[in-house]
């Protein structure tokens, strides 16, 4: 098909599609050209982009490489503990190999020693055995022979159950016979300590006053011992000491007491006794002695001792009455009334007896005192319920006064009871 086409204007012929085609090329230039500029202005952006970004990237690889640095010196050190750990599990797999193969020496070892203590446990048990078979034989022979002494005891039993019961009928009357003779007895004994009990404690005291006297006669012959009688007024008995030439010198009065307690009293009447009788020295002998004496000695103006201390303590008393008694006898002669007077106030008598004046008139003195003490004790509890009293009664009265008026109840004291409550 033809494309040619000619110009009215100019008469000039062309081709259509040259004349189409070199638009076209031109456009195409045109827009290639744009298209050129953009692509270079784009280029130098991406170049630009490029230095910035291998910059950046320079900068990231920098520190990457430090990263990787740092990485690599850690990932260093972590293999070096991982090669450390593994030979450590070496040595420790080794170690276990070791114990394991120990393990299985001792293992081995056990078994050995089981097995040994087995057979020896073995022997022991037919050890055991035979000692238990030979003991079951024992035992054996010892029961057959309990059994013969059984049977053997047994009719022996039997002989004696017959002989007893041919002798009971015999033995049961022989029991009856002394069961009454037993009892008869009893009743006697009974009776008879009965009465024993009843003069025990005289007898007692009899049987030492008549060792008393027999001892002081046999240790002093040339005195003499007289009993004062059952039921008169006075001691046990009274010595009257005599010297060489048969002279009296003086008196000694005795209390003999056997019991179990000794009494202050027996001092007070032994006491009274040697100035009614006249004696020159008292003395008790007991059994038990006071509370603050151990020994012999004298308490209140008499002398006491035990039987056993006294023919010693005899002895010391006899020989001063005789010394005094001599002393006394070279002074006789004088026939002054003033050497009487005065052998009299210096005498035992007079000692004794202003001594007894003494001790009433101390006794009255206390007996007074206790009088006086009590009755103060008296008044003064009197005295304290009366200013209870009075006390009471004034709070009474100002009570009443304060309600009533002091005009309306007279609740005066009277004078005596004002000055009491006012003291």
């Amino acid at each position: 098909m033809p494309t040619d086409i000619k110009c009215p204007h100019c008469g000039n012929v062309f081709d259509v599609e040259d004349v189409i085609a070199a638009d076209l090329d031109k456009k195409y230039q045109q827009v290639y050209n744009n298209k050129l500029k953009e692509s270079l202005h784009d280029m130098e952006n991406q170049r630009l982009e490029l230095a910035e970004a291998q910059k950046q990237f320079e900068e990231k690889k920098k520190k990457e490489n430090e990263l990787f640095a740092q990485k690599v010196a850690h990932e260093k050190q972590k293999m070096e503990i991982e090669l450390q750990e593994q030979l450590r599990k070496s040595i420790s797999a080794d170690f276990e190999n070791q114990l394991k193969l120990l393990q299985q020496n001792n293992t081995e070892n056990e078994e050995k020693l089981k097995a040994a203590r087995q057979k020896e446990m073995g022997f022991l048990q037919k050890e055991q055995e035979l000692k238990n078979k030979e003991a079951e034989l024992e035992i054996s022979v010892q029961r057959r022979m309990q059994e013969e002494r059984t049977k053997l005891s047994e009719e022996l039993r039997k002989l004696e159950e017959q002989k007893v019961a041919a002798k009971e009928t015999e033995y049961q009357l022989r029991l009856k016979e002394l069961e009454k003779q037993l009892e008869d007895q009893k009743k006697l004994a009974d009776e008879m300590r009965r009465k024993a009990e009843q003069g025990s404690m005289q007898l007692q005291g009899e049987v030492q006053e008549l060792a008393l006297e027999e001892m002081l006669q046999s240790a002093f012959p040339f005195d003499i011992i007289n009993e004062v009688g059952k039921g008169v007024r006075g001691a046990d008995c009274i010595q009257t000491v005599r010297n060489n030439f048969g002279q009296e010198c003086g008196k000694i009065i005795f209390e003999s007491k056997r019991t179990n307690a000794f009494a202050n009293d027996w001092i007070e009447k032994l006491k009274a006794d040697m100035r009614s009788q006249g004696a020159d020295v008292a003395v008790i002998v007991t059994q038990s002695m006071p509370k603050d004496m151990n020994v012999f000695g004298e308490k209140e103006g008499v002398w006491i001792c035990t039987f056993s201390e006294a023919k010693a303590l005899i002895t010391v008393l006899r020989d001063a009455i005789i010394k005094i008694f001599n002393a006394g006898k070279s002074q006789q002669n004088r026939g002054d009334k003033m050497h009487l007077l005065y052998d009299y106030l210096t005498s035992n008598e007079f000692a004794e007896q202003w001594k007894a004046v003494r001790e009433g008139f101390m006794s009255m003195k206390l007996s007074i005192q206790k009088e006086r003490d009590a009755m103060e004790k008296l008044w003064k509890a009197r005295e304290k319920q009366l200013e209870k009293v009075l006390l009471n009664a004034a709070h009474i009265r100002g009570s009443v006064d304060g309600i009533a008026g002091r005009d309306a109840i007279n609740l005066d004291f009277g004078e005596e009871d004002t000055n009491l409550l006012q003291e």
